[in-house]
């Protein structure tokens, strides 16, 4: 031991021992140590153990062996060695090694972690599946369907305002452009625009807050009634009674009658169905379907529905907290919102029907666009680390993406989650781009190989139903010809099939339904085309008929 001539007179170097065994060997590690350690031990004691490759399971050496003979780890008696020898010159740790070592220890161990709190959407969700599956179903359906009617009749008469406004502005421009030159300038027109623009604006505002409200409304009364409807079915002892109770309530919430003017006509669509057997040696059986309609149809309540259409909410309601979700493929492009497109449509509907377990579309649009921000910031940091590579033709993808970090990529996609669509739970946002309308896309497309992860995702989240476009389209356009469509068809049919046989290993191989959607405006020529090339790529089951000898 010698004294250190400087600044720090008061410093010793003192060589730190510490003896361990590892097996059938006797290990000593000599270190040179400052005293008083200046600086925290346990960060002392980590790097030690880092720097001389200590291996964490060994026999414990003799010190502190009343303590820490039962846990078995050196670094925690390591650290007493290094612990007593910093206290005999001049360290105090705040706490004892003990305490330090249990302050460490509860947090990270489950057995000793505190058991979680439920929260209200988990408790409200069994209260909403018991009820479901009781004679209340009927009223909480006649429930849910005169909110969609209130809230379908302000929907309306919001656009009978717009519209009013709008043609009363329309004539007001006509007027106005008919004087220009005359008595009226162009600065004139600019200020009566501006005036339109502005009164718009404030109305679409008025009635934007009036949704929001009565939204709110529906949801806090709904899960409330819900909630004291199953804590009177608990207290009661007299089932009879509150069936009874059901039964008038439900009476006084029937569905209101038919009339001729239907917000939302059900048109005839054209489908077949098919069953298949996938796999070599364990086979699985799948049903398949042709369905020509229209993405939304999937989605969209009827205001004056039919037996059929409460049959369809009905099922969707048994299945929302099950494991036989429906999902529904929605192609959109690259930016996360809600206000062009297809996605404004989608969004227009999901707003006709307040939402009584889930957040609003616009809020679950903010997470995601929350969750992009932080992955592209997290890539970008992982790229900067890495040594550059030699630019290649997919540049100005990483370019747009530089340019605005919330939008994604095509062949990326984003989740929501709906109990207000008619035949839908999970909604799987894909993002495609104009490529998709092309004729020469391949298997390794993004578009392509975003369907094989959105199956996926189905496999790992019960989602047993799902509804993919079959031509990767929504709509028909000129350059869709019958070899475009025969050829698109073929090769998602082919793909899909490939999918679904690497389910087999995913899930274990789960029975599951799916919709090859085609756009309402294709001919009925062309539909059963694909419907006669889908039996000769999958294996679909052949009947059996049985007849009785003579």
């Amino acid at each position: 031991m010698k004294k250190i001539k400087g600044k720090a007179s008061n410093t010793t170097e003192k060589e730190f021992v510490f003896e361990f065994k590892a097996g059938k060997h006797n290990c000593v590690l000599k270190v040179p140590l400052l005293f008083p350690v200046q600086e925290n031990i346990s960060d002392l004691h980590g790097r030690l153990m880092l720097l001389h490759k200590i291996p964490c399971y060994v026999e414990n050496g003799k010190l502190a062996r009343n303590q820490l003979c039962s846990i078995g780890r050196v670094h925690i008696c390591f650290y007493s060695h290094l612990l007593k020898l910093s206290m005999m010159y001049g360290y105090c740790p705040p706490h004892g090694l003990l305490q330090c070592w249990q302050s460490r220890f509860r947090p990270t161990t489950l057995e000793h972690a505190r058991p979680e709190e439920p929260s209200w959407d988990e408790d409200f969700a069994d209260v909403y599946h018991e009820l479901i599956h009781s004679p209340a179903s009927d009223t909480l359906l006649n429930l849910e369907h005169n909110y969609f009617v209130r809230i379908s009749e302000l929907i309306s008469e919001r656009d009978m305002e717009l519209k009013k406004i709008q043609e009363r502005q329309a004539a007001e421009m006509d007027k106005v452009m008919h004087e220009l030159g005359n008595t009226l300038s162009d600065h004139d027109v600019n200020a009566v625009a501006s005036q339109h623009f502005d009164a718009q604006q404030v109305l679409e505002n008025k009635w934007v807050t009036e949704l929001e409200q009565v939204t709110c409304i529906q949801k806090q009364e709904y899960q409330e009634w819900v909630i004291k409807l199953h804590q009177d079915l608990q207290k009661s002892n007299n089932s009879s009674q509150i069936n009874e109770e059901i039964k008038v309530q439900s009476s006084q919430l029937s569905e209101p009658s038919d009339s001729g003017d239907r917000m939302f006509e059900e048109q005839p669509q054209m489908e077949e169905s098919f069953t298949i057997h996938l796999g070599a040696q364990l086979k699985t059986m799948h049903n398949l379907r042709l369905v020509r309609a229209d993405v939304l149809d999937f989605c969209k309540h009827r205001r004056h529905g039919s037996s059929g259409a409460k049959l369809r909410r009905l099922q969707t309601a048994l299945s929302l907290y099950s494991s036989s979700l429906c999902g529904l493929v929605l192609l959109v492009d690259n930016r996360v919102n809600s206000y062009s497109g297809i996605k404004r449509d989608f969004a227009t509907v999901a707003k006709e029907c307040t939402d009584f377990h889930f957040l609003s579309l616009e809020e679950q649009l903010e997470e995601v666009q929350q969750v992009v921000l932080y992955a592209r910031a997290q890539r970008s940091s992982k790229q900067k680390d890495q040594p550059e590579l030699p630019r290649n033709g997919s540049d100005d993808k990483s370019k747009n993406v530089e340019r605005n970090p919330s939008n994604i990529l095509p062949g990326e996609f984003y989740v929501s989650r709906h109990s207000n669509l008619s035949d839908v739970h999970v909604v799987f946002h894909l993002c495609v781009d104009d490529n998709v309308r092309s004729g020469n896309i391949t298997a390794r497309d993004p578009a392509i190989m975003g369907l094989r992860n959105i199956l996926k995702v189905c496999c790992t989240h019960d989602v047993t139903t799902i509804t993919v476009p079959l031509l990767l389209v929504h709509d028909m356009s000129e350059e869709m010809t019958i070899p475009w469509c025969l050829k698109r068809a073929e090769l998602v049919f082919k793909c899909v099939k490939g999918f679904m046989m690497e389910m087999a290993s995913w899930d274990g191989g789960v029975s599951r339904t799916v919709q090859f959607l085609v756009p309402r405006s294709i001919s009925e020529e062309m539909f059963f085309q694909l419907s006669n090339m889908l039996p000769q790529i999958f294996r679909v089951s052949s009947t059996l008929t049985l007849t009785s000898k003579p």
